[in-house]
């Protein structure tokens, strides 16, 4: 990661995960844990794509989710007993939403390239999180 990454890495930290957390708190109806793997997902020579492709990739999908699979009381419930944390990170620069997420002993894992099929596959990617999440409670 080279310092044009870690500019816009730190600028969309400042300016724009706490707005993206709150929105995915407010989805599940309650607050845990968000770790991103920053070095994996500020790929080098895509730094002006970040603050577009970001969001797309990861959070809009897992807003989209969490409202969906917290939309009853009772799956409420039984997620806010389980998930402990969500991991975001690009390993392996997966692109197909049916790999997207995994979630394993209360720990929702989000893998993804950070700006392949970004705007095409955020509905897909939202069904990932919601059946890997739904599979596994």
């Amino acid at each position: 990661m080279g310092l044009k990454e870690k500019r816009a890495a730190r600028e969309f930290q400042e300016n724009r995960l706490d707005s993206l957390k709150k929105q995915i708190f407010k989805a599940a109806k309650f607050e845990f844990e968000i770790d991103v793997n920053w070095d994996t997902i500020a790929i080098d020579d895509y730094a002006h794509l970040f603050d577009q492709t970001w969001p797309l990739v990861y959070f809009e999908p897992t807003i989209k989710a969490f409202k969906e699979l917290c939309s009853d009381e009772l799956s409420q419930e039984a997620i806010q007993e389980d998930l402990k944390k969500i991991i975001i990170q690009n390993y392996g620069d997966v692109h197909n939403a049916n790999n997207f997420a995994t979630y394993n002993k209360g720990v929702l894992t989000l893998n993804h390239s950070p700006i392949l099929n970004a705007a095409n596959q955020v509905d897909d990617r939202a069904y990932s999180i919601q059946n890997a999440i739904e599979k596994e409670l």
